[in-house]
């Protein structure tokens, strides 16, 4: 059977379809959209006019290629954006009008584990804790544990395009810019920084957008050719800074021209490094690691046991 799962972040409308069976998975259509749900009035907790009308457009052409691929279930999340809005209900409610999708809006908890269930698929996490980070438009989600359990985790409504609105007023963005998100993020993080002093995280698996693009853009300055399908993306810790420096000191039509770069991440890419490098230094990371799953993977791993007895 085929089963389609649509994650309706805040910056980014990801569908996957994928043929499904007893031995697991295969995806046959993915795609992914910058509906920019949060823009204008995230940190007011509004969707606007114009983002629900991107919703709207997307999700008709979502429902197109989920019956183009006979995809027989569909199941569809919401995260920040929708969770905090005061109109979340009546968009759900649109949405399901218009398009026929029922939507799950899903708490910042439940977010977290279905995204570690997508990392550890994709890769051996290990027997030792590790710390997994993922970078929303609207919350940060992280989860410290191993191949075997999660052991903590968390989800915090401070995501990139939130930043981004509060504190990237200058292009490129300035020292005392920086300074207020690390300052802002040091007193918001506290829960996360406890916990990895309890916990002792061995390294950093990164999954999503930022990390996404902090591959692309090693791999170009690295020359290596991406690899279709794998689960797991090239990265060294060794490059972060130099990548760090180039992008941080530009503005936006400079970091367009970083090999790599794509116009989806151009905008939430600066505070997003800031964030990265700030918990590389504050949890003494020694490895990073980049995870190709995430939370859309997760749902339908973890669609797959619910429905498992039905898989033929």
């Amino acid at each position: 059977m085929r089963v389609a799962v649509i994650d309706m972040g805040t910056n980014t409308f990801h569908l996957l379809i994928a043929e499904v069976n007893t031995a697991g998975f295969s995806v046959v259509y993915s795609d992914k959209v910058a509906v920019k749900i949060g823009e204008k009035g995230i940190n007011n907790g509004f969707i606007t006019p114009e983002a629900q009308l991107r919703v709207l457009t997307t999700l008709t052409g979502f429902k197109s290629k989920i019956l183009e691929f006979g995809a027989t279930k569909t199941f569809a999340t919401a995260t920040s954006a929708i969770r905090n809005a005061r109109n979340s209900l009546d968009l759900i409610d649109k949405i399901q009008e218009e398009t026929g999708i029922s939507t799950r809006i899903i708490n910042g908890k439940e977010e977290a584990a279905f995204i570690y269930h997508g990392v550890n698929k994709a890769m051996d996490i290990g027997d030792k804790p590790v710390l997994i980070m993922d970078i929303g438009g609207g919350s940060i989600e992280f989860i410290i544990g191993n191949r075997e359990e999660i052991l903590w985790l968390d989800s915090f409504e401070i995501g990139g395009q939130r930043l981004v609105e509060m504190f990237h007023k200058s292009d490129p963005i300035q020292s005392t810019e920086i300074l207020q998100v690390e300052q802002y993020l040091e007193k918001n993080l506290e829960p996360l920084f406890q916990a990895c002093a309890q916990f002792l995280p061995t390294g950093l698996i990164g999954s999503s957008g930022t990390f996404d693009t902090l591959s692309e853009i090693y791999q170009w300055k690295k020359g290596i050719k991406p690899v279709p399908d794998h689960s797991e993306l090239p990265f060294d810790l060794i490059d972060f800074d130099e990548i760090y420096g180039d992008v941080i000191h530009k503005n936006r039509e400079e970091r367009l021209k970083i090999p790599g770069m794509i116009p989806l991440r151009v905008d939430m890419i600066v505070v997003a490094l800031i964030l990265v490098k700030l918990i590389i230094q504050r949890v003494d990371i020694p490895f990073l690691r980049i995870s190709a799953y995430a939370l859309k993977e997760g749902v339908l791993l973890k669609t797959l046991e619910t429905f498992s007895k039905t898989i033929s």
